[in-house]
């Protein structure tokens, strides 16, 4: 249960950059759902066993000991003298979901190695430790990425997926009760040092910043869950990771620091419904520090101005930790926000669950085109290592089709990947692809995207480490035509003539009996919007008349499979309008409850007020923003710089949140003066430029480029002619 005394201060100081919305505690409506979530979430499988837990820590004990050995080996292979190489050490840190007490079953742990100042990490971390790990016997998959941003080495030990990161530090001797969270352990550390020691600086201090840390646990374990569920959990996909999660987590566990985790997760949708991005959440002041090293500061650093939805990590050099969102995706993000929050204010009045809630997103019945992206290889460690970098590029493709479509054609990227069982190495993504509502267009008009394309596989085809056999296709499908590896168990779904919002929102009756919420299925699994009718209008609109991209005439597109998904059954009786045009009697409700509980928790009406107050006053960054949309139609859309604009009046509490975004020491004032144009997120010069080095190795012909046209049938008498 949450702390109903507390104020939020934790030792003393205040916790996040405003005052809580509300300092009320939970009400017999909170302890009875939270108990009612906890339960869902065992059920669900996202809790490992206590043999299990064993385990982890036994592997880590391990580990340990081989780093230990190997700093012992490199020190005396360095010459240093014998009192030296026994004083050498090295420690074991761990981060990520492990470090935060939210993994599941069969998750990675992510550890820190920290050595001395004369272990390098070329030559002694990528070139001895890893042949000492070759040479273990309970060491497996070992799969090193030295020329990562953050360089990792990623293997298995005793069966525990392991990734363990390097840091060199200035120090010739490890203390063995070293602490990584003061700011001066980065002196004279390199880049990669300092990228390497953010994670678990990071997570800690996140730790500290929240009021009431299993609340929090509980609170990030559903919300995980969840993205995963409907499809946004995925950083190199343009979505949000765990770090960013765990992020927008704690921000609403400051807001509402006595609150249960019923409360928490009805809150966190409620929030971030209404937040006007690209305001920053923020869990304290931004420090400059006095290292000199660079921080997030749209005033000074040109490309933090293009970040759409900055979540800004809380330890020094504070970072957009969700650079990767693009308009799309932030867009569907939104969306998923209204719907939870439509849910959870459903669940108030008996007309929503859990179940319904955490129902999987069916993103092969919710487009009629997509983009099919095909890679093949010609041996495990080749498609390894050529998935990790196209995946890493697909958020670009994404990029490049909103600026040359004037964000007039939307993306959705799928977050998973599906394989061909037939054939081990290849590998399969999607994006489904629809025309952007409520723009009106002329019924000739085309989205050319050929050139788009030939780009982005000329920027996958610059891979430094490609080798014979490496490809990629891109193809337009629609849906009738989608392959059947991605259904479940390679079954295409009989489609009815006709079928209902209620019935299509439904999902298979059959629960399944556990969930590993670290492997892919989580992600790989996804459903249906909730307006599927408006959904179902569009999608018949949008009818692709030209023809596909090139095939690549040596992939396979048969035999494909995918994990079976986990299924859901909905509350009798709950249909998609049960959940529309109740905020009003919700909230009555919500008021009586809180009233008759304590009189320190806010009224509804006044909590949205406080709400729409936290984005108000010094930050002047949307108001810019949609200043400048006037004024070029190359902005970004206007929906998503005011996501909460239609909600101004009752609403007006997130507004002061975002607008406190203090800089510590050094700095002057809030941000002000900022300008933002159209041009894409981490697009740079070269990347918009590359050749098409893969002419001599790519199968796709370059001479028939695909075009993809959209026939638009007119909409709403809209503005003007489309560009």
């Amino acid at each position: 249960m949450g702390s109903q005394g507390f104020n939020g201060q934790k030792n003393g100081k205040r916790l996040g950059i405003t005052d809580p919305i509300s300092l009320g505690g939970p009400s017999e409506y909170d302890v009875i759902k939270t108990k009612e979530l906890g339960e869902f979430l065992a059920d669900a499988g996202l809790y490992e066993t206590h043999e299990e837990a064993i385990r982890r820590e036994e592997v880590l004990g391990r580990l340990d000991q081989i780093v230990k050995v190997w700093v012992k080996k490199v020190s005396r292979a360095r010459g240093l003298n014998e009192q030296l190489v026994q004083e050498a050490n090295a420690k074991i840190f761990t981060f990520g979901s492990y470090r935060l007490g939210v993994h599941g079953p069969g998750a990675d742990i992510d550890t820190l190695c920290v050595g001395p100042r004369h272990a390098d990490r070329d030559e002694d971390f990528f070139g001895e430790l890893k042949k000492m790990l070759l040479e273990t016997p309970d060491v497996t998959e070992l799969h090193p990425v030295p020329d990562a941003h953050v360089p990792v080495m990623r293997f298995k030990l005793y069966g525990v997926s392991i990734d363990l990161l390097y840091a060199r530090l200035s120090l010739w001797v490890i203390p063995d009760d070293l602490d990584i969270s003061q700011d001066s352990i980065l002196q004279n550390a390199d880049d990669k040092t300092v990228r390497s020691l953010n994670g678990c600086r990071v997570t800690d201090q996140i730790l500290s910043l929240v009021p009431n840390i299993q609340n929090f646990r509980t609170t990030l374990r559903c919300m995980r869950f969840w993205a995963k569920r409907r499809g946004v959990y995925s950083n190199v996909a343009g979505f949000l990771g765990g770090i960013n999660w765990a992020l927008l987590v704690a921000r609403i566990c400051q807001l509402y620091p006595n609150a249960l985790p019923n409360m928490l997760v009805s809150r966190f949708f409620r929030v971030y419904t209404q937040w006007r991005w690209p305001n920053p959440v923020m869990l304290c002041a931004i420090e400059e520090g006095s290292l000199g090293l660079q921080i997030w500061d749209p005033r000074k650093n040109p490309k933090d101005k293009f970040h759409l939805m900055p979540i800004i990590t809380p330890a020094y050099p504070s970072m957009n930790s969700s650079y990767n969102v693009s308009a799309s995706t932030l867009r569907i993000m939104t969306e998923e926000f209204k719907r939870g929050h439509n849910i959870c204010e459903a669940m108030v009045l008996n007309n929503g669950s859990w179940l319904e809630l955490f129902e999987p997103y069916r993103f092969f019945e919710a487009y009629k085109n997509y983009l099919q992206i095909d890679i093949v290889a010609e041996c495990d460690e080749d498609m390894m290592n050529w998935k990790g970098w196209v995946e890493s590029r697909i958020r670009y493709l994404v990029l490049k089709i909103e600026r040359d479509t004037f964000k007039l054609l939307q993306c959705h990227p799928h977050p998973g990947d599906f394989l061909d069982r037939s054939n081990p190495f290849h590998c399969s993504y999607f994006l489904g692809l629809q025309r952007k509502e409520g723009v009106s267009v002329n019924e000739a008009k085309k989205f050319d995207i050929r050139s788009t394309v030939d780009e982005f596989k000329g920027n996958v085809g610059s891979y430094t480490s490609w080798k014979p056999g490496m490809d990629i296709n891109v193809t337009h499908i629609k849906r009738r035509d989608l392959p059947a590896y991605v259904f479940p168990g390679g079954i295409r779904p009989i489609r009815p003539a006709r079928v209902s919002v209620e019935e299509r929102r439904a999902p298979d009756t059959s629960v399944a009996s556990s969930l590993d919420a670290g492997t892919s299925t989580d992600v790989n699994v996804v459903d249906g919007p909730v307006d599927d009718t408006r959904k179902r209008k569009r999608e018949e609109d949008d009818e692709l008349t030209a023809p596909k991209l090139l095939v690549n005439d040596g992939l396979s597109t048969n035999g494909f499979s995918v994990g079976v998904p986990i299924n859901v059954v909905a509350p009798e009786g709950v249909s998609a309008n049960d959940l529309v045009g109740r905020s009003g009697a919700k909230t009555e409700i919500l008021d009586h409850n809180n009233e008759a509980i304590s009189g320190q928790l806010v009224s509804g009406e006044t909590e949205k007020l406080a709400t729409e107050k936290l984005m108000s006053g010094q930050y002047e960054f949307v108001q810019q923003l949609e200043e400048l949309e006037e004024l070029d139609g190359s902005i970004q859309d206007k929906n998503l710089s005011g996501t909460a604009k239609e909600n101004d009046m009752e609403s007006s509490a997130i507004k002061e949140v975002t607008s406190s975004v203090p800089i510590s020491n050094n700095t002057t004032g809030a941000f002000s003066g900022l300008q933002v144009n159209g041009s894409l997120e981490e697009l740079e010069a070269p990347e918009l430029d590359v050749p098409l080095p893969m002419a001599t190795h790519a199968t796709a012909a370059a001479q028939r480029k695909p075009i993809i046209r959209f026939s638009f049938t007119s909409l709403a008498k809209a503005t003007g002619n489309s560009t």
